[in-house]
């Protein structure tokens, strides 16, 4: 029995393309192999949602499934609406007014009356475009990389992800999709989704972090190691840095998708205690408030 894609992905067939893209997507983030290393039967539904987004992820293609004209793998079934013109005959083809040759090349995928069982040239067909959703780390998107996915097919294939991809676009892979019957095989469509990061915030294309400091490394100043995208970098603090004390790095930030421009790192820095109570440095603390007294907070 053929399956319902619309049950695959959770979704009712008056479903509006937001809503099973958004079922999709929740679908993708729970069954991935990633998140369920060994797991034959998540990898299997895994499969089969993407199979159902590949259809009912395009607007074209769903209207094709919903008139019966492909099947659930994407595949032309020769019923629904097939150019023949006239009524359909029980099984749903149309045949009246249709060219005799026409409708046995439909039945038997031949040339004509004599054609031999199988494709040709007439009745050859593209395969299907497949669809799937790649999960890369901020540090990919700027400075690009190499990457494996699996498809409802069982095939892996590599993903070459471009200098400044961005979060949502789609890469196209020629010939990467359903085998065609007869024909050229379909394209992957590859949907890149961009983590959130731990440490980097992207503002456009510059980034944002905050970076923890000593007590004395902020009052004296110090030469401590920062990350980048790129890699760890030595920063300079300035002697006498408060909390909330940023300081640029240039170029260091995420790629400007439209210019190609490298962006900025801006490094916000936090003047951090020891995290266990230091009594020397408790007792200093004492003494400077009580010789040294200043309001930090006094306005003005």
């Amino acid at each position: 029995m053929a399956k319902d894609l619309y049950q695959e992905l959770g979704v009712s067939r008056t479903a509006d393309a937001e809503t099973i893209r958004s079922a999709y997507r929740k679908l993708a983030k729970d069954l991935h192999p990633d998140r369920n290393p060994g797991d034959t039967k998540s990898e299997d539904r895994f499969k089969s949602i993407n199979a159902a987004f590949d259809v009912l992820g395009d607007a074209e293609k769903r209207e094709k499934y919903d008139r019966g004209e492909i099947d659930s793998d994407g595949r032309e079934t020769g019923f629904g609406r097939s150019g023949f013109g006239g009524s359909t005959n029980g099984a749903g083809a149309r045949y009246e007014g249709a060219d005799f040759d026409d409708i046995l090349s439909q039945m038997f995928g031949g040339g004509g009356p004599f054609g031999a069982m199988g494709g040709s040239a007439r009745g050859a067909s593209r395969g299907a475009d497949v669809r799937a959703r790649l999960e890369i780390d901020l540090e990919e998107a700027i400075l690009g990389g190499k990457k494996r996915i699996a498809f409802s097919d069982g095939r892996t294939v590599e993903v070459v992800i471009p200098p400044a991809a961005a979060d949502g676009q789609t890469l196209r892979l020629k010939g990467q999709g359903a085998p065609g019957r007869g024909g050229a095989s379909g394209d992957a469509m590859i949907e890149l989704a961009i983590r959130p990061h731990p440490v980097f915030r992207r503002e456009g294309a510059d980034l944002q972090m905050d970076l923890p400091v000593s007590v004395p490394d902020a009052v004296l100043g110090a030469k401590i190691e920062a990350p980048t995208p790129d890699g760890p970098v030595t920063l300079t603090v300035p002697k006498g840095s408060n909390t909330g004390k940023t300081l640029r790095l240039k170029g260091r930030g995420a790629v400007d998708g439209d210019t190609g421009r490298r962006g900025d790192l801006f490094v916000r820095l936090a003047v951090t205690l020891p995290e266990t109570p230091d009594p020397e440095l408790e007792a200093f603390a004492e003494r400077w408030r009580r010789e040294r007294p200043y309001q930090p907070r006094r306005a003005g």
